[in-house]
């Protein structure tokens, strides 16, 4: 009986092994900008630390000498409702809230927290949410958890999701664009300046960005790219992550102050979870206090992803990546892991990005790009497609 339970999960396994969609978590190590597996060596490719700083030694060793055997705290043991609420939480909000000129901030212990918790606690039944057809797995996912009607409008296509809005916004009591400002799977950017002047048709309409690619790589201070298209004050609810160009762990929302303290009473991800460790938010405050510094870096990452676009379209791929996020577009799932083994071969560590992440017949190859990439390799990257 016990063997017929699984025979579904067995057969379900073969039917994604047949269509190249099977996943493993590889076993690695990594040292650097370099990945060792299965006993080879490759340059990491397939990292979210755009600008180095999960690897630079004399970072962390600058942070180390400020830890000490009292104030090494590896857990919070409670969640923040009852004593996991550390002065370094209020420390790391207050900068954020200081950094983007907001009324405050709320740090949470993952984006995938965040996006999964703030959709469900501030939507109800007299809702509408109209999400780009992209956003990530946990926005989606927030948005099912949710009480609200959704509508998903076409990739980046402001023409529906007027369309959309026209028909719909007046029939509910509230209406939510959700989006993200880079795209993970493509590398395109919203015009959140648009969004934001669509926003202000509409008295019921409120606006959500995921900054979580962005955050550290785009705005003259590293604040991504709201800040870059001067419109953070105009978006309700910007968030972004620790865990991707800022080299920590967690995620963040800048907001006015009632959103936050709605959330604080109604999200359940925050509610019930344990706190993060506070060596991680003094990990977080030591970085965001130097985001401003790391300007080099990001021109640098500029320089690197228009240098790489430049010799993937020469090799006749089609590009339309605007960020440090570049595509290779295979289109079959088995094609695409063939595609990866290659290059994996060659020395560079990339992964084949395979259904549901993406749409069947689109899987590729993604590149993320870093700043300390050197050109000649970028140059030798190049020649190996």
């Amino acid at each position: 009986m016990e063997n017929n339970l699984l025979d579904s999960f067995v057969d379900e396994l073969h039917k994604l092994e047949k269509q190249g969609n099977r996943r493993t978590l590889p076993l690695i190590t990594q040292q650097g900008n370099h990945i060792q597996y299965e006993e080879k060596n490759g340059y990491n490719l397939s990292s979210n630390d755009y600008l180095d700083l999960a690897t630079d030694l004399t970072l962390r060793e600058d942070f180390l000498q400020s830890v000490n055997s009292d104030n090494a705290l590896f857990s919070a043991s409670s969640s923040r409702l009852l004593t996991g609420n550390h002065v370094l939480y209020t420390q790391l909000e207050e900068r954020l809230s200081a950094m983007f000129g907001t009324e405050s901030a709320l740090v949470f212990n993952s984006g995938y927290h965040m996006n999964t918790g703030i959709l469900p606690a501030i939507c109800h039944g007299r809702t509408l949410i109209l999400a780009d057809k992209w956003v990530h797995a946990s926005l989606i996912d927030g948005i099912r958890l949710s009480a609200a009607q959704h509508f998903r409008y076409r990739h980046a296509d402001y023409a529906h999701l007027e369309e959309l809005l026209a028909k719909h916004a007046s029939h509910f009591e509230r209406v939510i664009i959700v989006t993200e400002s880079i795209f993970s799977m493509d590398g395109d950017c919203t015009d959140l300046g648009y969004l934001v002047r669509l926003k202000r048709r509409y008295s019921n309409v409120m606006l959500y960005v995921d900054e979580a690619h962005a955050v550290g790589v785009r705005g003259e201070r590293g604040l991504g790219c709201a800040e870059e298209q001067g419109c953070i004050d105009a978006i309700d609810f910007l968030t972004g992550t620790f865990g991707k160009a800022l080299a920590s762990l967690g995620g963040y929302l800048v907001c006015r102050q009632p959103i936050r303290d709605y959330l604080i009473n109604k999200m359940r991800t925050l509610l019930f979870t344990t706190a993060l460790p506070p060596i991680n938010l003094r990990w977080s405050l030591f970085i965001l206090e130097r985001l401003d510094s790391f300007s080099d870096r990001r021109q640098q990452l500029c320089k690197n992803s228009t240098l790489l676009k430049q010799q993937i379209v020469a090799k006749g791929y089609e590009c339309g990546s605007q960020s440090h996020i570049l595509l290779l577009i295979i289109g079959d799932s088995n094609a695409a892991v063939l595609k990866a083994k290659e290059l994996q071969r060659k020395g560079f560590y990339v992964l084949p990005i395979r259904p549901p992440t993406v749409p069947e017949g689109t899987s590729r190859i993604r590149i993320s790009l870093t700043a300390g990439m050197p050109a000649s390799l970028i140059h030798q990257l190049a020649a190996s497609l």
